[in-house]
């Protein structure tokens, strides 16, 4: 409710960006640990290449999308910053340990681009993506499964776009049956009055915040 205002997108924007900026700090460090995993070995050596490329496509995808909500918003928007760290993360989780460093620099930063321009586009066609799951996971799972074929001799570009496109298929096949059976079955919204009272009041029976509640039953 009130997301979308004659048919233009409202952002709703989350209480506390310094609690996001920590989030997503926590976020970075851990991605270490299934980055730096994914080697399957403890030799330091590559799990040290690992950590080095996560970095840099982190970074990179800092700049990548603070540039880019700069030029198109007018100003570094905190959230796109933020999400453009998280697509850089993405989009280097596929080929962290056979891509070059100069190539981790590139793909974090492309993927700071397009984590501004789906969040954006996204809007447009009206498909509610608060958190930007969409834009920063399937939108730089895509390009960093893709960046693989591109810049890792070992790879192919053609094997790494058949599985994209039989992932994409198997979830879009078994999602779409899940969610419609979830509908027919429970339903996929809460009411509009649960809603407005929160649904920390209709889950849980409590407020997460107290004095926030905007709604009551007579």
């Amino acid at each position: 409710i009130g997301k979308y205002v004659n048919g233009k997108p409202k952002p709703i924007m989350g209480h506390s960006m310094p609690l996001a900026v920590i989030g997503v700090f926590l976020l970075w460090l851990g991605w270490f640990g299934f980055n730096g995993g994914s080697v399957l070995s403890g030799d330091p050596g590559p799990v040290s290449y690992v950590l080095v490329t996560t970095t840099l496509a982190a970074a990179a995808g800092i700049m990548g999308a603070m540039g880019t909500s700069w030029i198109i918003q007018k100003k570094p928007d905190l959230s796109m910053v933020l999400n453009g760290c998280l697509a850089g993360l993405v989009g280097i989780t596929a080929g962290a340990d056979v891509v070059g460093i100069g190539a981790s620099i590139f793909i974090g930063a492309v993927a700071g681009v397009l984590v501004v321009l789906a969040v954006l586009g996204f809007d447009r066609a009206r498909m509610d993506d608060p958190v930007g799951a969409l834009s920063v996971h399937l939108v730089n799972g895509i390009w960093g499964t893709l960046a693989v074929g591109l810049f890792s001799a070992e790879h192919s570009f053609m094997v790494q776009l058949t599985g994209v496109l039989a992932a994409g298929v198997f979830c879009f096949v078994f999602a779409f049956a899940l969610f419609l059976g979830i509908k027919h079955i429970l339903g996929l919204r809460v009411s509009e009055e649960e809603e407005l009272k929160g649904l920390d009041i209709g889950e849980h029976g409590m407020e997460a915040y107290g004095g926030f509640q905007i709604f009551t039953t007579q």
